[in-house]
């Protein structure tokens, strides 16, 4: 590297460190160099991996004379560009930087991490890397040695498997912060369909993460939102998943105690991934921001709720609304958010009968966080810039939604805003797969408009019933997936 790029590194960094959001220049502008991959020594080396907003880091120690190495070079920044830098495909998830172990001032951090060759590559949280070290034998250490990673496909391979994410060398990156609004643009929510299943999978993560069904209760809650989502999910895997682990829940959860670990077994929670093992991570398409710490899994969430409110029936529009309302309750691990939305589930003193009552609840929940977010994020300045909060919809999707309205209060049409709410989460949500699929080929088209079928067709029986809605998957056939569920639901007789 040459002095003047030594110098502009320096002055990234010392910016990156001055401002607290400028810790984001280390993936934004540092990436106006050639390379993608952060080139690290021994004076900005705990500074960098310190400050960097990503999750994970991957440290090249390599020397510039090796030839591996430089063969290695190109392999490496294929998976670098997919991480770092303002064009990045998925920003904030994992810094990839590189150190020149043949450089002198660089000696004793190399030696540090026992590098034996080059070029040598760990993985690990960043923090851990901050005045940190690696020995061979050391046991339980967060730094671990990607022991394959010989070729950017390898590398890749590898990294999808400690992170649970499915990315490719050819992802390309979906232009959100290019569109004038998403939300404005009727069109673009077929996209979120993908941000449906990735939310839903994330959901459950967090569960597994924060071993949070600690009692009978948060495991009713738990299977209440299962039932719903094995009925009324919009994807097909995502039905598959979530019946399979009604199936099996007494097996995975004995007397309402839960093993979360995933094994090599069958016998654990861990082992039953609500959307199937293949589902994309790390896609959010719709819900993607324009900073990596806006929208995402927040939106995916909401999108969830909506396609649930209008796939249900009217008999099922009250267990749909206390299974949502618990699930929150339970499981959303962001405490104000959580009790924000218990409240106005508290608020509601009448059960709902019909399904369209139980929609626009949905919508003008949706709208009162929304409304109460904008007042905290003009304040704070933590909105999303090019995504501010809005009430919606908007006149520009649904100028008939609107009988009136100025700045103090809108008065809406809510058979229009139903209409449209069915349609917007129903049809139009689901009808990128009648167009093509995220990788284009028609084989792959058929197979994704397969596995992502919303459950209009299906036969509809009572959410207690939701496997029957599954039977495709269940092993045991409609009547045996019937009987297990309703022997989870029968109440112990008492003595």
């Amino acid at each position: 590297m040459s002095l003047v790029h030594l110098l502009l590194f320096a002055g990234l960094v010392i910016a990156a460190s001055s401002s607290s959001p400028g810790s984001r220049l280390i993936l934004r502008e540092i990436a106006d160099q050639k390379d993608k991959a952060v080139e690290l020594n021994t004076t900005n080396f705990d500074s960098v991996l310190k400050d960097t907003p990503a999750k994970y880091a991957v440290v090249e120690f390599f020397a510039h004379w090796c030839p591996a190495c430089r063969n290695y070079k190109p392999h490496y920044e294929k998976v670098a560009r997919l991480f770092n830098g303002p064009d990045a495909i998925h920003p904030g998830i994992v810094l990839m930087t590189r150190v020149d172990c043949a450089m002198k001032t660089n000696t004793n951090l190399c030696d540090k991490f026992s590098v034996s060759h080059y070029p040598m590559l760990f993985w690990g949280p960043p923090i851990k890397f901050v005045s940190g070290s690696w020995e061979p034998k050391k046991d339980k250490s967060e730094i671990l040695v990607i022991d394959d990673g010989r070729t950017a496909e390898r590398l890749l391979n590898w990294i999808n498997k400690q992170i649970g994410s499915s990315y490719g060398l050819d992802d390309q990156k979906f232009e959100n912060e290019h569109a004038l609004s998403n939300i404005t643009n009727y069109n673009q929510i077929s996209q979120a369909v993908y941000d449906v299943e990735e939310a839903t999978a994330e959901a459950f993560d967090i569960i597994l993460a924060h071993k949070a069904i600690k009692s009978s209760e948060t495991g009713a809650s738990f299977i209440r939102f299962i039932q719903l989502l094995a009925a009324h999910h919009l994807s097909r895997r995502c039905r598959r998943g979530a019946a399979e682990i009604l199936v099996n829940y007494d097996d995975l959860c004995p007397s309402g105690n839960c093993s979360y670990e995933k094994s090599g077994g069958n016998d654990t929670l861990g082992n039953f991934p609500i959307c199937g093992k293949d589902v994309p991570r790390g896609y959010y398409m719709f819900c993607r921001g324009s900073k990596n710490d806006t929208r995402g899994f927040s939106c995916g969430l909401w999108v969830l709720m909506h396609s649930l409110s209008v796939r249900i029936e009217d008999g099922e529009s009250h267990f749909a609304f206390t299974a949502i309302c618990d699930f929150v309750n339970n499981f959303f691990m962001c405490d104000e958010c959580r009790l924000h939305f218990n409240d106005m589930c508290l608020s509601v003193k009448t059960p709902f009968k019909k399904a369209r009552d139980f929609v626009l609840w949905v919508w003008s929940t949706h709208n009162k966080v929304n409304e109460r977010l904008m007042k905290d994020e003009a304040s704070l300045g933590t909105g999303d810039p090019k995504f501010p909060k809005i009430i919606w919809p908007p006149k520009e999707l649904c100028p008939l939604c609107y009988l009136s309205s100025n700045q103090k209060s809108i008065e809406w049409d809510h058979d229009h805003v139903y209409k449209f709410l069915k349609n917007y989460y129903g049809p139009k949500l689901v009808s990128l797969y009648k167009e093509k699929s995220v990788s284009g080929s028609k084989e792959e088209t058929v197979a994704a408009t397969e596995d992502l079928t919303v459950a209009t067709n299906a036969l509809v029986v009572p959410i207690g019933a939701a496997l029957a809605i599954a039977i495709a998957s269940c092993a045991f056939g409609a009547l045996a997936c019937y009987w297990r569920t309703q022997q989870k639901n029968r109440k112990p007789r008492r003595r």
